[in-house]
């Protein structure tokens, strides 16, 4: 499922506009970036957490052409899947 199938069901199981469906789907996809960019934790009950991770730098090699490379310290977006939903999708 993609933004935009989320949007629609959204919309239809809840008899409301498109236009509002959207505007609810962006709030909480923007709400959960923030708080991530913030260095904050999302958590879900029941569906799971959301966690930034850091990652140092280090020296890799390009596959292709073999040659070194640096690779940077980094930040990731890092997802934890809850008891709940790990249990609905192993039953």
């Amino acid at each position: 499922m993609n933004k935009s199938e989320l949007i629609k069901t959204l919309s239809e199981e809840n008899n409301i506009a498109i236009e509002e469906a959207t505007m609810m789907v962006n709030v909480f996809v923007d709400s959960m970036k923030d708080a991530l960019a913030e260095g904050n934790r999302v958590e879900i009950r029941g569906f799971g957490s959301f966690k930034m991770k850091e990652y140092e730098g280090y020296t890799g090699r390009n596959p292709k052409t073999g040659e070194v490379v640096t690779v940077h310290p980094k930040h990731l977006p890092f997802f934890r899947a809850g008891k709940e939903l790990k249990e609905f999708l192993n039953s």
